[in-house]
Formats: C-alpha cells, structure tokens, sequence
C-alpha cells in the first residue's frame, strides 16, 4: 500500500465514526454549538467501533464507511420521528413493545424535514463520488493482514462494549437527561444517551426496604383513626336496594385515548366547545388529574390507575405491563374481584398491545375482550374504532350480565389515538382565529368533540338502568400535536416553563358521573391517576384496602403525585431531583409499591 492509499485509510478510519456521529445528530434537528465535546469523543469512539470492527469482518473501508453513515442517519431518524409522536425518543425498554408500535405506526404520516432531505441528499452524493472505489481496500484476507483484522475485530468490540457501559458514560460526563431524555439525545449523543439509560431498567430497591419496615408503615394506617376517609355516596349505603338486600354500585371506568381539555388553559378560541355536554351534565364531578406521560405511554396510565401505584418510582418511560407484571399483583380488579364483583377488562385493540391479555389476568381480571370478540358492529374514525361502537358494547355487556351480579368493567378506548394526518377525515373544530394552522390539532380536536357527543350515548342508557352504576372516564396523556399549537394552549413556550407550568403539560380532565345521586360539596377537582382509583372507589361505597388508605394518607398531603413531579396543597410543583420536607412519605409510599409489586421478604 503506497503512502497515498495509507493517509486515505488512515483519514477513513478516523474521520468516520466523527462525521457519521453529526450526521446522526443534525438530522434529529441538533446544532453543532449544542453538542458536548465529550458526547463527540464518547459516541464518536463507539461508532468507532462498529466502523472498524465491520472493516475488520469484511475488508472494505470504504463501503464500511458509508453502511456506518446510513446506519446513524437512520437512527437520527428514527429518534426523530419517535420523539415527534409521543415527546420521548427511542428508549432501551422500547424493544419490548415493538409489537404494539407496529400496530400503531400505519396511522402516522412521515414526512422527511429539510435537515433530512439535505443530509440524506450529501450521503447519496458521497456514494455517487466514490463509486468506483466502494470495492478499494487493503483488508482483504492475505497471510499479512491476518493480524491487523484481528486487531480491528478486538479495538472494534472492545470500544462498543467500554463506551456503552452507563459507568464509563457517567465517568466521562455523557449520559441521559431523565426529565427531557430528547434533549439528552441531542446534547449528550441519540447513542450514549440511549445506552445511559439502561441503567434505569433495573428498578431501584427503597433504601429502607425491610419487611420490618414495610408492617410499621401499614400499622400506622392501620392504627390511625384520623385519616379523613369519608365515602361521598348518597341513596343506598354499600349499595343497598330498597328493599333492604345489599345491591352493589357496577363500576365502569373508561380510561380515554388522548382525551385532553386544552379549553381548561383559557388560552383558546375554538369554534365549538369539546366538553360542553361532559361539563354540562348534573350530578357529575368533573376535574383534572395528572399523568405521568405525555403523548404515548398508554399502558403506563392504566398501570397507575388500577394499582394505585407511580411511576415515579419506575424507571423513565417503562412499560410495567411488560416489564414487572408476571406475577399476580394487587389491583381494583383484584379487590373488587374479591368482593364478588365479576371483573372485566375491554380494549378495541389487539390482544398483545403492550402485553395487557398477559397482565390483566395477573391484575386480577376474569375476563377480557378485545377488538376480535366485539358484538357490536365497528364502526371507525380515522383507522380506529370509534368511541361510539367502543360504548355500545359497554352497553351490551350490561344487558347481557345477570342481574344482581355486580360488574367492574375498565375500558380503554382507541379512538382518540395520534396519527391525525387523515386527508380525507373531516375537521368539524378549527381555531377561530388561525383555522387551518394547525391541521393536526384540529383533526384531534375534532375526534374529541365526538368523544363528548357520544358520552351521551352512555348517560342516556344508565340513567334508566335499574341497577347503582357509577362511570369514570379520564384521559391517558395528552396528545402529540404540532408544538406551536401547545405552545398556544398553554400560554408558554416550553423552554419558558416554570415547573408548575411544566406539570400542566401532563393534565388530562377526568368526569365521574353516577345514576345515584353523588355528593359534590368536596368532591376532587385535581388529582393524579395513581389516586384517582380511590376516589372512584368511595363514590362507588367501596371500602379501601391497606394500601388504599395509605393512599389517601399520601394525597391529603400531596395531591399530585407523578414521575414528572409533584404539587402540595398549596399549589407548588417540585421536582424529585429537590429535596423537601415530604421525603419520608414518599420513601413509605415507595417501599409499599416496591413490596406489592417485587416483594420485599424476597429479596431481604
């Protein structure tokens, strides 16, 4: 190999993993000035890695190079668009759920931006220029280069395993930000933040975890007399009929696909309202709760509601159905179950979305539906059922039970879900004063005000049902729409957000509403969805388990409790990175859920 060819492999072997780095992190739309010179160093000797060890296997630096550059460019893509559709970008856990993303993915429209096209554009450029050299190389099996291979093979495995370690990435300043993770991927690298956040898989055990500690906490709640608990039912206490035979309340909670209220913001001007009905009726407890996640997430929504637990304490952006369920755990199933209630879950999905014909038998549900077992005809909006045929066969399913036979029915609905680029789907809302600009969240708009027109469907039918029935219904997360348009609702741009601000991101309404009168003088108007539960519990008479206690032991004090942060009664936001006076009920709470869901006399 002649000098010439030496400082052009030479200049290929080190220029690569550099440029392939930017070209990945430009196309997720990142400046050259916000990437950390360690994040270069960090990410760029990984792709070393690949570069050389591919270079070692097959000979060909050349084409190597340009396999290395695609390769980043589609992971920058990839991130993009993931973050664009649900606010986080890939994540280590995401590979558990790609069953769910695939069945998701044909409802959203990819549209390349400009940063793409032009990236894109100079890499099918640089194949065009090097055409002729694609096959150049002096790597080739030969006696002589036996060892300089093995070597590649070595350095190549060696700097993918060192600088995909969270110990080194941590050592050297690089890593994930948990609390915005795509701002992470852009100024730590989409690789070493991506491989950062493997340390978070594994779910942190309580400092205190003892089972010692864990029976002090419950005979505290047990032994506390004060704890407030009042049940706010009116009419037959427990459910008593009239005629003196215990009749329990049927439960039904609907746990609705993007259901937001971004009127609540007052910074709007739509042409209709879409919660006038919801907002109107009587007899209805109508408020805002918090979630944990923003744009996807669903499952984890459901996680907290029906356990009662947080995701606080789960790693960032996990998926419990898929990750900690394989056993049987404690739930509003699993309680109402043993109260005789017939338990059923109903998702107008596929079965094996986020794993839930697994994780609902082990929650305690006795039965299950999904999309394939409906008996009511489906009809759809925008590639999804529709919330009208999703409330028809809650319906069905009433007059279908056995009378007398009480019934906890949990719901999650489809309709609403993102993915609002349909052409041809009619906008019926538009901003009143820029209709048109936001296409987006217009079309979500739209399907939200049909969410509230056929809530209808569902008052009309039980307020003539003989049987006690209470129905929740609340929102998963907000939706994913264009961030101009959030930006507006909200009054702020995100990057001026104050934290209260910041948590408001994670606000969804919740409406409660019985055939039996409720009483509203302190019925909740802000929660979260871990407490949420309980509340329906109460208006329900149901009495609450030892957790359940501890629960509203935990939202007297803190009536907002979320993996993004928490509110006082006062109305202040905190994040968990700050240190306040209410550390030591939130390591009891998080020594209970570790317990319920793990078990502590396991691993002590």
């Amino acid at each position: 190999m002649d000098r010439k060819s030496k400082g052009l492999l030479v200049t290929l072997l080190l220029l690569t993993p550099v440029t392939a780095f930017y070209l990945m992190q430009l196309i997720m739309g990142t400046k050259f000035v916000d990437v950390k010179l360690m994040a270069v160093l960090a990410n760029g000797l990984w792709v070393a890695g690949v570069y050389w060890l591919l270079c070692a296997v097959t000979g060909y630096p050349v084409i190597c190079s340009l396999v290395v550059h695609l390769l980043c460019a589609l992971w920058g893509v990839a991130n993009y668009f993931v973050n664009l559709f649900r606010g986080t970008p890939i994540l280590p856990w995401d590979l558990s759920a790609l069953e769910t993303a695939a069945a998701v993915s044909g409802s959203y429209k990819l549209t390349l931006t400009g940063n793409m096209c032009l990236w894109l554009a100079v890499l099918l450029l640089a194949v065009v220029l090097l055409r002729k050299k694609l096959t150049w190389g002096r790597l080739r099996p030969t006696g002589k280069t036996v060892m300089p291979r093995l070597a590649g093979v070595v350095a190549g495995l060696s700097l993918m395993f060192i600088f995909s370690q969270p110990a080194v990435l941590e050592r050297v300043g690089v890593g994930a930000y948990t609390w915005q993770q795509m701002v992470g991927y852009c100024t730590d690298g989409a690789l070493c933040a991506f491989f950062d956040n493997t340390k978070y898989m594994e779910v942190e055990q309580p400092v205190n975890a003892t089972i010692d500690n864990v029976r002090y906490v419950l005979s505290q709640v047990e032994n506390d007399q004060g704890s407030g608990l009042t049940f706010h039912v009116e009419g037959p206490a427990q459910g008593q009929g009239e005629t003196g035979s215990e009749q329990r309340y049927n439960v039904i909670a609907i746990m609705n696909e993007s259901w937001a209220d971004f009127e609540s913001y007052g910074n709007l001007s739509l042409s209709e309202s879409v919660t006038d009905y919801i907002k109107s009726l009587d007899n209805t407890i109508f408020g805002h709760a918090y979630a944990s996640v923003f744009g996807a997430g669903t499952s984890s929504s459901e996680f907290e509601f029906l356990t009662g637990n947080s995701m606080a304490f789960l790693p960032t952006g996990s998926a419990p159905y898929q990750q900690y369920i394989s056993k049987e755990t404690d739930s509003m199933a699993s309680l109402l179950s043993g109260l005789g209630y017939r338990t059923l879950a109903f998702h107008p999905g596929e079965a094996n979305s986020w794993n839930r014909n697994k994780a609902y038998p082990l929650m305690g549900f006795e039965e299950m539906k999904f999309r394939a077992d409906m008996n009511v005809p489906q009809l759809e909006e925008h590639a999804y059922l529709s919330d009208y045929s999703d409330f028809q066969q809650i319906i069905w399913e009433f007059e279908n039970k056995k009378a007398g036979e009480p019934l906890f029915l949990f719901n999650v609905t489809y309709q609403n879900h993102g993915g609002y680029e349909e052409a041809d789907y009619p906008t019926q809302v538009q901003l009143t004063d820029c209709p048109g600009q936001y296409p987006r969240a217009e079309q979500y708009l739209t399907l939200a005000n049909k969410t509230d027109e056929y809530f209808k469907v569902l008052v009309d039918y039980f307020s003539t049902y003989e049987e006690p029935t209470i129905i929740v219904m609340f929102g998963d997360h907000q939706p994913s729409v264009e961030q101009e348009f959030l930006d507006k609702a909200y009054g702020v741009a995100q990057s001026d957000m104050t934290m209260e601000q910041y948590m408001a991101k994670f606000q969804v309404p919740f409406v409660i509403w019985s055939n039996r009168p409720l009483e509203r003088e302190n019925a909740p108007q802000t929660t979260s969805l871990n407490f949420l539960g309980q509340y329906l519990l109460e208006y329900a008479g149901i009495e609450p388990d030892l957790y359940g206690k501890f629960l509203r032991e935990v939202e007297e004090q803190l009536p907002v409790f979320t993996s993004v942060g928490y509110i006082d009664p006062q109305g202040h936001a905190y994040s968990h990175l700050e240190t306040t006076q209410y550390e030591t009920l939130i390591q009891d709470y998080q020594l209970l859920q570790y317990d319920r869901l793990f078990g502590i006399s396991d691993v002590t």
